[in-house]
């Protein structure tokens, strides 16, 4: 029989890849749309090609699972905000996933199964320099909850993690290693270390799940403790 697709926005690095790896190892078969890499390129900020690749990807009939994992952070004080890179990081992490979901819901009605996974942030509860990051990423959790509500009848859940600071490239452009900042950021986390991707992918393997059924309209902050006694959004 062939291997049930996932398909994976970004999942050409950084937490994607990882996902995508331990989809693999779960035995699904990684459909993966990112600018670079061996999968389906596309620039997921332009409506009309994240529509052409989504063709492109169901072209082989339809996908169950999705992970909206692709994002762009654009770091600035509140009060150098570019209305210009709002947008682009709104088209990104959030126009994107609406657009992905929509595209695979059809398929995943029909099978009477979906998962759905949307890839937000611990900074949604508030982080410096996060204006258009932070936004979109609380946008995504009340995209998941309002999708849990909505498909639950048809078999499909929909639910989001809250990555923490993990060690990734794009982590990293914002976050120097040997900035000051990341020092203290290590510092406040509780197990004293950066996340890695593979902590992630963990907690993906667990929602994308078929037997991850009654679990729906959730969030999982995967950040080493940081949520403790942080008010939840």
């Amino acid at each position: 029989m062939p291997k049930e697709r996932v398909l994976i926005t970004g999942g050409a690095s950084g937490i994607g890849a990882a996902i995508a790896q331990r989809c693999r190892e779960d035995g699904y078969e990684p459909v993966i749309i990112d600018r670079i890499g061996d999968g389906l390129i596309a620039d997921l900020t332009d409506t009309a090609a994240t529509a052409a690749a989504l063709q492109q990807a169901l072209a082989d009939g339809p996908i169950t699972r999705l992970v909206n994992n692709v994002g762009m952070v654009c770091p600035n004080p509140a009060d150098e905000q570019s209305f210009e890179d709002l947008e682009r990081v709104w088209a990104l992490n959030v126009r994107c996933s609406l657009q992905c979901m929509q595209a695979l819901l059809p398929g995943m009605k029909e099978a009477g199964f979906g998962r759905i996974l949307n890839m937000s942030s611990r900074a949604a509860l508030g982080k410096e320099l996060r204006t258009a990051y932070a936004a979109t990423k609380a946008g995504l959790l009340g995209m998941t909850r309002v999708w849990a509500l909505e498909l639950g009848r048809h078999g499909i859940t929909a639910n989001a993690i809250g990555p923490g600071p993990i060690r990734t490239e794009l982590f990293e452009r914002a976050n120097p290693p040997d900035s000051p900042r990341t020092q203290a950021i290590i510092d406040s986390v509780p197990v004293k270390r950066l996340g890695v991707p593979d902590d992630i992918a963990q907690a993906a393997s667990f929602f994308l799940d078929q037997r991850a059924g009654f679990v729906t309209g959730q969030v999982l902050y995967v950040c080493g403790g940081m949520t403790v006694g942080v008010a939840a959004v």
